[in-house]
């Protein structure tokens, strides 16, 4: 905006009384340079202006929704204690605008109420009490709080150091956004608009057919808008940009990460989205939902809990109150799991990573360490069947629509993402996994039926398979990890070999963490967390940087564990390593690639059975039937995720055969002095 600006002329003053305008004090309005009336046209009409008053240059026109064009200006409006922008529309409002700055080329039209009271940070520092109803694990929200930030303030409450300093860096941000003036950012659309009260719009929002906002802040920007649609009530909240908010949604105490939706009656209290998390129908209370948390469905309740990637069913429940001391129990639904129709989880539980929850589950078990796995009830018992979900085509299908549904087109992206399926964070779990199977199959009696672990039961050949599984795992993953090592450069002779394949860091040879979507070396994160505790990290954007630092090295950290794995696993030494154990390795990959592979495309071809078939064809024979079924559903030749998955599978043996051609190379006299 920054104009020079002027006190208004007589003529203007005589102008605007004769098409219905009034002031408490005319010398208090004051216009920006270029500000003109004119006569015939005049831009400001039946207006009330109170308290002090600038306006900007009123000289555009704008267009509305079905090509309706209409002059910059104000009209049939009472202004308080504003600071008006260039070429603004405000139009019928039905009470009062008081105190706020208006950006140019913002749009008002028929808002009942827009008006900040008192000093006001817009929603900013609202604690909410995520993951446990009871409290204890409260994060304060702020305009650019992101999923890793959150996850340390909820989830790492025994470092109280860590907790006091992030709560002072966030208090001072507070502090900063504090005003007694809101503001409506540029290009902002406000359209059909019930009551805001303390609410700061970024620029380029559009707020269209709203209850009631109050006490909070829109985010948004031109390349990614936000947008708070039709019925919405929503009170003490963050939206970020791109976020979008419609249907009669009611949020209290929330925070809306960017490209996240809510609508169709969605209820959401005390509860953090970050990005493209989605949420129709059902409700949602102490959610900490990670990236890409989705329900979709009616009766569906995501309680007190922590969770990201997750798909929810319909009719998915937890419970966290026992009738005795309050709702005090949590639980965890780890990355990429998915909850069927009516399952339901009683809490504390804890569920691994890609895990399908079908029934209902009272036995509050831990599955963290058995990844991948199905969790199922029978009679009133939870079977777990460990490592199925890797050879799940739904599996793979998850893991590669994310990035593709990535809703996020704001150039400054506040949440950090590892996409991958097998990342050093599921791969050790599964060693883990392997671990525990094995551990328990020798001790029991050698004809024992099934195991029980953690609250939940394994079958004998549950138990075999899922070593099987997880074995095939390992071999892919590590052989993903070398082979994506060796494609980087020229394989010249052996010691160019052993140099590609030589580690760049020590950081990421121990435990690896999933922060929320960003998938990171522990040490790292403890470290970053001790420099936070002892003030070295003193300011919210320098922690954004080192997680951001943490994000971009994830590549080099990676291949620190997985060279280790390698080792460890297949024991070789990287350092003395020769091309024909390294040939060896690419074989054992591709054996793997091709078992889960093609238990993956078998998986997908039981969707063209004829049992999937029934319902189809109603009023013809079998002809008719497969017809019809092949109109609707294609072919399975013709399935594009089937033959991205049979070209995937070409490309890595095409990729195999070529290292291992180059390696063989490597044994020619030529390359042996002497």
């Amino acid at each position: 905006m920054g104009c020079e600006y002027r006190s208004l002329t007589s003529g203007e003053i005589g102008i605007m009384v004769a098409h219905g305008c009034s002031a408490t004090d005319w010398s208090a309005i004051e216009v920006a340079e270029g500000f003109s009336l004119s006569p015939d046209e005049p831009r400001v009409q039946s207006v009330h202006f109170s308290g002090k008053v600038r306006i900007g240059v009123l000289d555009k026109t704008i267009e509305f929704f079905g090509g309706v064009r209409e002059p910059c200006g104000i009209y049939h409006a009472k202004i308080h204690n504003c600071d008006i922008g260039n070429n603004v529309y405000i139009s019928n409002i039905e009470n009062y605008i008081a105190n706020y700055v208006i950006e140019d080329d913002a749009i008002l039209r028929h808002v009942n109420l827009l008006a900040v009271e008192g000093a006001s940070s817009f929603g900013n520092g609202v604690p909410v009490a995520v993951i446990n109803e009871a409290g204890g694990r409260e994060v304060p929200i702020y305009d650019h709080l992101s999923a890793q930030i959150a996850y340390l303030i909820a989830i790492y409450r025994d470092r109280y150091g860590l907790i006091e300093n992030l709560q002072q860096m966030i208090g001072e941000y507070v502090r900063s956004v504090t005003a007694t003036m809101g503001r409506i950012g540029r290009g902002a659309r406000l359209i059909d608009c019930r009551t805001l009260k303390n609410v700061k719009v970024g620029p380029a929002a559009v707020i269209e057919g709203v209850g009631r906002l109050e006490n909070g802040t829109v985010n948004s920007c031109p390349e990614d808008p936000a947008q708070i649609g039709t019925g919405v009530i929503a009170e003490d909240f963050i939206v970020s940009s791109g976020a979008k908010i419609n249907d009669n949604t009611i949020i209290e105490k929330c925070f809306v990460g960017q490209g996240t939706r809510l609508g169709r009656q969605y209820s959401a209290t005390n509860s953090i989205f970050f990005a493209n998390c989605a949420g129709y129908h059902g409700e949602a209370c102490s959610v900490f939902a990670g990236p890409f948390t989705v329900t979709h469905h009616k009766s569906t309740l995501l309680i007190s809990g922590l969770y990201s990637f997750l798909n929810a069913g319909s009719g998915s429940n937890q419970s966290n109150h026992m009738y005795k001391l309050g709702p005090i129990h949590q639980g965890v639904i780890e990355r990429g799991s998915k909850t069927t129709s009516d399952s339901y989880l009683l809490w504390p539980a804890r569920v691994g990573p890609f895990t399908l929850v079908m029934g209902r589950h009272y036995s509050n078990s831990d599955t963290s360490d058995l990844p991948f796995s199905y969790l199922i009830e029978h009679e009133d018992e939870s079977i777990l069947v460990p490592g199925v979900n890797l050879r799940s085509v739904g599996t793979v299908r998850d893991s590669r629509k994310w990035p593709k549904r990535d809703n996020r087109k704001d150039p400054h992206k506040l949440d950090l993402l590892i996409y991958n399926l097998l990342t050093p964070y599921t791969v050790q779990k599964i060693f883990n996994g392997i671990r525990i199977l094995s551990e328990l199959e020798a001790s029991c009696e050698s004809d024992a039926e099934h195991y029980y672990y953690n609250g939940v039961r394994i079958e004998r050949p549950s138990l075999r398979k899922g070593i099987k599984f997880y074995q095939m795992a390992v071999e892919r993953y590590l052989g993903n990890c070398l082979v994506a090592r060796l494609r980087q450069k020229e394989i010249g002779d052996q010691d160019s070999l052993r140099n590609i394949l030589t580690i760049e860091t020590a950081i990421g040879q121990g435990d690896w963490l999933d922060i929320a979507g960003l998938i990171a070396p522990k040490e790292t994160v403890t470290q970053l967390i001790d420099e936070t505790e002892n003030g070295i990290i003193s300011d919210l954007e320098q922690l954004s940087r080192r997680f951001q630092e943490i994000y971009d090295n994830f590549s080099r950290y990676e291949w620190t564990w997985a060279a280790g794995m390698i080792e460890q696993y297949h024991h070789v030494n990287l350092a003395q390593i020769t091309a024909q154990e390294v040939i060896e390795l690419i074989k054992n990959w591709t054996a793997a690639v091709e078992q889960l592979d093609r238990l993956r495309l078998s998986d997908a071809e039981k969707e063209f059975a004829q049992t999937r078939r029934r319902g189809f064809g109603l009023d013809g024979d079998s002809e008719v039937r497969d017809r019809d079924f092949a109109a609707v559903q294609g072919s399975m030749e013709e399935n594009h995720f089937i033959l991205e998955l049979r070209q995937r599978l070409a490309q890595k043996q095409q990729t195999a055969q070529k290292l291992i051609g180059r390696l063989e190379k490597l044994h020619t006299p030529a390359n042996y002095p002497g």
